[in-house]
């Protein structure tokens, strides 16, 4: 079974330009973010931002499997420097904001795939 997400997270003030950094990090390091996802039973992970009313969010979009390892218990250097960076930007007072999935629409192909 798997488990499509959409979460919203908020940037804390000031730390915008450490997002940019974050997101760069992610990018140019993208061949051992992939070398994550197979422990996390991850089949789709995005990140989107976006800016309202002068306070930026951080979208994560997850298409995701059972019995997965979560992020904070990886051994991936690349995980402990994404996790750094989460402490130093988001708003643990904000929480996450998880937007309710009302249909995932995945291919039966793929879906086969995933389970």
């Amino acid at each position: 079974m798997t488990k499509t997400e959409l979460s919203r997270y908020r940037v804390l003030s000031g730390k915008e330009e450490l997002v940019k950094e974050w997101m760069a990090f992610l990018n140019d390091h993208l061949s051992e973010v992939l070398l994550t996802l197979p422990q996390e039973k991850m089949y789709v992970e995005a990140i989107f931002q976006e800016e309202l009313a002068g306070v930026t969010y951080l979208y994560w979009f997850s298409v995701q499997g059972e019995g997965a390892v979560e992020v904070a218990d990886s051994d991936f250097a690349v995980d402990k420097q994404h996790l750094m960076y989460w402490e130093a930007c988001i708003d643990s007072e904000y929480g996450e904001a998880l937007l309710q999935t009302n249909i995932t629409m995945i291919p039966e192909t793929l879906s086969k795939w995933m389970n």
